[in-house]
């Protein structure tokens, strides 16, 4: 069974403390795994982000060491001394600046490296995962993963990891110089830590759900935008455009709803948080000041003690900054990571049982499936299909045919029983030469961006122009394809949008031809093409299937013609098995479907 505990959990907003602990860890993972490759340059960057907040630091110290201890001597002749203090001020203003400039260059390079690790780990792992995720995750929901929520983490590790440690270091650093100063007065200081560590707590507690909940509303307007451009014929087809308008309104509203809750929280932390700042530095100038007055503080500490005061407040401002960016992308990593956690169920076998040149024998034994956890859908059967042989499949909607097809395709393993090709179990071959022996071509014949040769030779990438063209004559596809403006080099363009959908779907059949299997399935593969075409290809099965194994699924019981046996489903069980002359002299359900399959030609 696969991991999908990401997709149950997609929407679920409220968590428990269990559940919330486990997603972080399943997070924290994430991060180190990706910190991991890095730690160098991540050790690097802290050293300077150090070294950069500790010569900032240094300014109010050298400030108040020129009032206090300086001026007195330039007052009495001495210039050197002004010299020296402003140069070491210039000093230590540069080394601040310039490496502050280097830190944030290395933080960008560091976040870089790990959002590309991150990306190409997101792509890979979706493509490698099941048919089984990819039929419950929406497409949309991949799709957020990989750009909006990837996006937010982007921006976090951007600036905001920068930031958060650059102003832990200052704030640290600056508080160590007011203590240097006058423990007494950085005292006011540290008190204020109270009411920030509560503010911020309160913050923490509300926001955490918001940005949960952003990740999912952005999901859904994603979701909802790529399901109805994706489906936009039939929205124009059924006029559908007013209902799609209402309901990516409603996805839209609901999103924009909570982006003004997530800016109304922090629009009461940052005022809070500059209150508590202006209130500390008025606090250290009361207390400094009378300090002042009774000899116990000079008045270069005391503006030290300013200076430090006031800017010990700008980092914690930018601290509350990240945090508002660490919540948005805690939530977005959590997304992601849940992805990442999901596991395939069809695995690839530890020790492949290796099969260099198949033959095309398919048997299933006491076989028994249901998806996922479901129920049964195909109750226990045994079936044995001879190499070469081209059987067709038929029965009712829903009856389990394409069930049958993805099965020897290996898209979903039994729940029970075995399944071989040429005596050797599925679950025991390479991916390799499975793919290599069994081709499925099924009713949506997608075709990718890119030339129409290059969609022909998807399966054996290496085949020459000329093996193209032949599959493509096989097919009865070349008089079309040498019609198109560039021939063969035509850019389909996405989903191949520059010709119809029967062509698309004999450029599919060439695709599988050249990739020259042993098994070969058609699920629905002649829905899309008109008669003429449809005869075409039946030709072209008949003069190129005649040594491979053929399962053939279609509505259109024209394709049983070619067939050497026929196999009828009905909720999830073969009822018949024979030939299609002694079904349709059995009187049985296939007689039934071949008579209204010819009453409608009629």
């Amino acid at each position: 069974m696969s991991g999908m505990s990401g997709v149950a959990g997609e929407d679920n907003i409220e968590l428990g403390a269990d559940d919330r602990r486990r997603v972080r860890r399943r997070s924290l993972r994430l991060l180190k795994t990706l910190a991991g490759p890095i730690r160098g340059r991540l050790a690097g960057t802290a050293l300077l982000v150090l070294v950069s907040a500790g010569a900032r630091a240094t300014l109010p110290l050298l400030v108040a060491w020129a009032i206090d201890s300086m001026l007195p001597r330039v007052i009495d002749g001495d210039l050197a001394a002004l010299g020296f203090v402003g140069g070491a001020y210039v000093a230590t203003a540069i080394t601040a600046g310039g490496l502050l400039g280097v830190y944030t260059w290395a933080a960008a390079n560091v976040s870089q490296a790990m959002l590309l690790d991150l990306r190409l780990r997101v792509f890979r792992h979706t493509q490698l995962l099941s048919l089984e995720f990819h039929e419950t995750y929406t497409s949309g929901r991949v799709i957020s993963r990989q750009t909006s929520d990837l996006e937010t983490l982007r921006e976090l590790l951007d600036q905001g990891i920068s930031q958060l440690v650059s102003g832990i270091a200052f704030v640290l650093f600056t508080a160590i110089s007011m203590f240097i100063l006058d423990w007494k007065t950085a005292l006011v200081v540290v008190g204020a830590a109270v009411p920030i560590a509560i503010i911020f707590r309160w913050y923490q507690v509300r926001s955490e759900l918001v940005y949960r909940e952003s990740r999912v509303f952005s999901a859904r307007v994603i979701t909802t935008f790529v399901e109805t451009m994706t489906g936009i014929r039939a929205v124009k087809a059924f006029r559908r455009e007013a209902a799609g308008d209402e309901k990516y309104t409603d996805v839209a509203h609901e999103y924009r709803d909570n982006t003004l809750r997530s800016i109304s929280l922090f629009g009461i932390l940052q005022p809070v948080l500059m209150l508590i700042g202006n209130l500390t530095v008025a606090a250290v100038l009361l207390v400094g000041g009378f300090r002042v007055l009774d000899g116990s503080l000079a008045v270069g500490a005391l503006i030290g003690l300013l200076l430090t005061a006031k800017r010990v407040f700008q980092p914690i401002e930018a601290i509350a900054m990240f945090y508002n960016s660490f919540q948005a992308a805690t939530a977005a990593l959590e997304k992601v990571s849940g992805l990442l956690e999901e596991r395939p169920t069809v695995v690839e076998p530890a020790r492949p049982q290796p099969l260099p040149a198949a033959e095309g024998a398919v048997e299933f034994k006491r076989a028994v499936f249901g998806y996922g956890d479901g129920p049964v859908v195909m109750e226990e059967f045994d079936l044995t299909i001879p190499a070469g042989q081209t059987v067709a499949v038929v029965g009712q909607t829903g009856a389990g045919k394409s069930t049958l097809a993805k099965l020897i395709a290996r898209f979903y393993d039994l729940t029970a029983g075995e399944l071989t090709l040429d005596g050797v179990d599925l679950r025991d071959l390479s991916q390799d030469d499975l793919r290599r022996a069994v081709v499925m071509v099924t009713q949506e014949a997608f075709l990718f961006s890119g030339s129409v040769a290059d969609n022909i030779a998807l399966g054996r990438p290496e085949a020459t122009r000329e093996e193209i063209v032949l599959a493509a004559r096989a097919v009865g596809a070349h008089e079309f394809i040498e019609s198109l403006p560039e021939g063969y080099d035509t850019d389909v363009n996405k989903r191949g949008g520059r010709v119809s959908a029967g062509q698309r779907q004999l450029i599919s059949f060439a695709r599988a031809f050249l990739a020259d299997p042993r098994v070969l399935i058609l699920d629905e593969a002649t829905s899309s093409l008109d008669i003429p075409s449809e005869r075409l290809v039946q030709q072209a099965l008949e003069r190129l299937l005649g040594e491979r194994t053929a399962l053939i699924i279609a509505h259109r019981l024209s394709t049983v013609e070619i067939a050497d046996r026929v196999l009828v489903v009905h909720d999830g069980r073969i009822v018949e098995d024979g030939s299609p002359s002694e079904l349709i002299a059995a009187g049985g359900r296939f007689t039934s479907l071949h008579q209204a399959w010819r009453d409608s030609l009629t």
